[in-house]
């Protein structure tokens, strides 16, 4: 999708190049939570990060400063949107994970006002 708005690749379906718009509702159908995914992706991107699937590590995303092969991906993120309902064992268990590689969890809320903030959670020693 990012590709295909970018202008760099077409996307071919039974012989008929596809609009970003009719990828993106693909994308609804078959990937849940789509849009914000999407936002966060492009977001993140926009902000110099390279950006991995994250599911070998229990999150939804890898970031990298500069790219795998290059540096380690130093964060970790979990994509929601407002008002979801977040199970704790799931921020525990992607914690406990990405804590284990050096990693930092990152909590990233998409807002319907397409606003994304970021929370940065670490582990906490009394």
């Amino acid at each position: 999708m990012y590709l295909l708005e970018k202008g760099l690749i077409s996307v071919i379906e039974n012989g008929r190049v596809l609009t970003s718009d009719e990828l993106a509702n693909i994308g609804r159908k078959r990937v849940n939570k789509f849009d914000a995914l999407y936002s966060v992706y492009c977001d993140l991107k926009r902000r110099g990060f390279v950006v991995r699937k994250g599911l070998k590590f229990g999150c939804d995303y890898l970031v990298y400063r500069h790219g795998p092969g290059i540096d380690h991906a130093p964060f970790g993120v979990l994509v929601y949107t407002d008002g979801e309902s977040v199970d704790p064992i799931e921020l525990v268990r992607a914690g406990r994970l990405l804590h284990s590689v050096r990693k930092k969890l990152i909590l990233s809320i998409v807002y319907k006002s397409s606003e994304i903030k970021y929370f940065v959670l670490a582990w906490w020693k009394p």
